[in-house]
């Protein structure tokens, strides 16, 4: 009777303390899979956190690239407007330069224009003024020629003298012998017109040119008029 109550004692000691256990283990294993789960929430929060916090970061960054490639294609095409006008600015640089030199030229000329229109006019007032000296020496001698040779000389167009002669054919003592006399742009004797013509009115151009002696010049002409008329 003892040993069956022990052993009932037994029996009911190990079943309470397999519940025991069991509770034990219930509640151990309750905790932890709770501390697990807020563990697991936890860590998702965090994973969660940190991945919206880089997901942000990541969208920032983005951004900032695209922000960077805009600045750089930005100053990029600053930079090539740059570069146009400075290219511009050379080219203008390099006609003003052109147009400098051009009006430099330009201005070159014309000083040397003018001081060879000043030599010119140097030249043809010296000229003017032999010519005009020329002219009174012969009107001076007008009244010789006339009383000596029986010449009449004629101021007519273009500044040009005209030379008569009289008293050389006996027969017509009144017949007129003419030639006309200018002064060319040279500077020299040139007889332009010769009534009758003489043959040798050429020799004594040269001759007067380079002797400058008009006195003897008119008397030859008036001898070769003489001759002629005596042939």
């Amino acid at each position: 009777m003892a040993n069956t109550k022990t052993e009932d004692e037994i029996i009911l000691f190990e079943r309470e303390m397999k519940e025991f256990w069991t509770k034990l283990k219930s509640i151990y294993g309750t905790e932890q899979n709770n501390q697990t789960s807020a563990l697991r929430d936890s860590c998702k929060e965090s994973i969660k956190s940190l991945s919206e916090k880089w997901s942000k970061k990541l969208k920032e960054g983005d951004l900032m690239i695209y922000k960077i490639e805009e600045y750089s294609n930005e100053i990029l095409q600053q930079s090539q407007r740059i570069s146009e006008n400075q290219e511009h600015l050379t080219e203008i640089k390099s006609n003003l330069n052109h147009e400098e030199q051009q009006k430099k030229d330009l201005t070159d000329s014309i000083q040397e224009l003018k001081e060879e229109l000043m030599k010119k006019k140097e030249i043809i007032a010296s000229k003017n003024k032999a010519a005009k000296e020329r002219v009174e020496r012969l009107c001076k001698s007008k009244i010789l020629f006339e009383e000596r040779l029986g010449l009449e000389i004629r101021r007519i167009h273009n500044e040009q003298l005209q030379f008569i002669f009289r008293h050389i054919d006996h027969k017509d003592p009144d017949k007129p012998y003419v030639f006309t006399l200018s002064i060319n742009e040279q500077g020299d004797y040139e007889v332009t017109s010769c009534t009758p013509p003489l043959d040798c009115i050429e020799e004594f151009q040269l001759k007067v040119r380079e002797t400058n002696n008009f006195s003897a010049f008119v008397a030859n002409i008036r001898k070769a008029f003489t001759a002629l008329a005596y042939k």
